[in-house]
């Protein structure tokens, strides 16, 4: 699965999640970092990834246009990277299931 992670989530959770995530980045290592929403939506939806974030604004694109790029919103507010990577690593299987469904857009998890 290919997740990138937007600008609001640490970079150091592509290598603390390869074992289960191997194909995600970051938008830093693809000079995204100073691009607005447009931009990312662009390359994600181009590149095949799917945009892991905790920016609203992401999942109301998801609701406007659908997808592709499908959108992973985290709800968790600003917390350590421990607990997004827990959570994720909690979510996979529903991670999973966004991924190969044809009718679901975004994900939320908490």
């Amino acid at each position: 699965m290919k997740l990138l992670f937007d600008q609001n989530l640490s970079r150091k959770l592509v290598t603390r999640l390869a074992d289960i995530f191997p194909d995600a980045s970051h938008v830093q290592f693809h000079a995204l970092t100073d691009a607005d929403d447009s931009e990312i939506w662009e390359f994600a939806k181009i590149e095949g990834f799917c945009i892991v974030t905790q920016d609203a604004d992401f999942a109301e694109r998801s609701r406007l246009y659908g997808s592709p790029p499908k959108v992973i919103w985290l709800r968790c507010g600003n917390t350590p990277t421990s607990n997004v990577e827990a959570i994720l690593r909690s979510g996979a299987e529903a991670i999973q299931e966004l991924m190969s469904s044809a009718i679901l857009d975004c994900l939320e998890l908490y």
